[in-house]
């Protein structure tokens, strides 16, 4: 085995497989449930929060990309943190970053042996789950070449499924079911079109988050000054566009009212039109979820190695396999904390918490950036126009504002905890520096 300092990770991924890398991160299971959770907030108008939720990713996104190319390497935003405010807010950053990824792909594993499986076979959610973990965790070690060439083929079926919803709202219109005039319906009888477009983009928000775990595998981009900017806007964008069209289609093929009550939305969707069989919509599911979480799970082992290589964990998180260069220790912490969620079921009360700790680390990546333009970093990175962060810091603190009560008491639990081991690590990293 070889540790970070003599063995740096592989070069591997071309402009494209980043593109898919992030495209199919953020084209993840949300949008096949979200779509009628927006619709009981905004109204039959779904495309305008899903348009003001991309807007708002985009300028968090601008941030990252500026320090994705000038601190290429893994770690993402805890390595940013640490460089602009040090080792406790660099912690507490990527302690936020590994509890949503941990818990979102337990999450997932659960999700993947549920619903969506029984429409093929019935299995023990428990085996199904740790099966499942296993062979991501092995595909994830295998390398990161291989991965996104799976993540590449997953994308498109992804792809696949919301264009046959796009074509099916399309079908619907030219044969008179459909409904044009919700396109234009914004608002509620309990919000006004502002606080709808606001409420609808928060939950339309989750459907982009995903981005950020691209920021981890920038050290095994080959060019990342000019690949990642590149991707990383192409993908959002190509996710938004997806998105609104999703949204336009559903929301004129079938009832505001029949939307928001659904839990399968796009499904509704499917049984209108007609022509489609049900069952392949699982199957669609199922490969997003799948994708969702191999994704996820690369971004928490890169962001484990890459805290560990900054002293914030045990530097045995740091040891690659000699051939295939892949960070296997810290894969192995992660896949067993997230079967540890999906087999204790715990994963129900900390989903909700994740949008809440992605906002707290956005929020710092979005002001680091402007206090790390002291430092020049690798010449010619990406620069974002400096009102860009600033605004994607105000716009954290705006959705955090519409954050649950109940949904912050638990975050701040998570956070707490953070905090704690936060102020632990930075303390050993302090006496570690001091002479004896």
């Amino acid at each position: 085995m070889s540790t970070a300092n003599d063995q740096p990770l592989k070069r591997a991924l071309t402009t494209p497989l980043l593109y898919f890398f992030i495209l199919g991160d953020v084209l993840g299971a949300g949008v096949y449930v979200l779509i009628g959770q927006v619709a009981a907030d905004a109204g039959g108008a779904v495309w305008v929060p899903l348009a003001a939720a991309l807007a708002l990713a985009l300028l968090t996104a601008a941030s990252y990309a500026e320090l994705a190319t000038k601190y290429p390497r893994a770690g993402g935003a805890s390595h940013y943190a640490t460089r602009a405010y040090g080792p406790f807010a660099g912690f507490l950053a990527g302690f936020c970053m590994l509890a949503a990824g941990i818990v979102s792909v337990g999450a997932l594993a659960r999700g993947f042996a549920g619903d969506y499986l029984t429409a093929f076979v019935t299995l023990p959610v428990a085996l199904v789950a740790v099966v499942f973990l296993a062979a991501l965790a092995l595909l994830n070690a295998r390398g990161i070449q291989e991965s996104t060439r799976a993540n590449v083929v997953a994308t498109v079926v992804e792809l696949g499924g919301l264009a046959i919803i796009v074509v099916l709202g399309a079908w619907l219109l030219l044969r008179g079911d459909g409904d044009p005039a919700r396109l234009t319906r914004l608002g509620t009888p309990e919000h006004g079109a502002a606080a709808a477009v606001l409420s609808g983009a928060v939950l339309a928000y989750y459907s982009f988050v995903g981005f950020e775990t691209s920021v981890n595998v920038a050290e095994e981009t080959r060019d990342p000054r000019r690949s990642y900017p590149r991707a990383l806007f192409g993908a959002l964008l190509t996710a938004g566009a997806v998105y609104v069209l999703v949204g336009l289609a559903a929301s004129a093929a079938v009832p505001t009212g029949t939307l928001a009550a659904s839990s399968g939305p796009l499904l509704e969707v499917v049984k209108a039109a007609g022509g489609v069989p049900v069952w392949l919509f699982s199957a669609i599911a199922l490969v997003a979820v799948a994708n969702g979480a191999l994704l996820t799970g690369i971004m928490s082992s890169r962001l484990a190695y890459g805290m560990a290589r900054d002293g914030l964990l045990p530097a045995v998180l740091t040891k690659v396999l000699p051939e295939r260069r892949t960070p296997w220790a810290a894969i192995a912490l992660t896949t067993a904390l997230s079967m540890l969620l999906a087999l204790t079921g715990s994963v129900a009360t900390l989903a909700s918490t994740l949008v809440l700790l992605l906002l707290v680390v956005f929020f710092m990546v979005n002001t680091a950036v402007l206090v790390l333009r002291r430092d020049p970093g690798v010449p010619g990175h990406f620069r974002a126009p400096t009102v860009l962060p600033v605004l994607g810091a105000a716009s954290c603190v705006l959705l955090a504002t519409r954050v649950e009560p109940e949904v912050w008491l638990r975050g701040l639990i998570v956070l707490g905890a953070g905090l704690v081991l936060a102020a632990v690590a930075a303390a050993r990293r302090e006496r570690e520096r001091t002479p004896a």
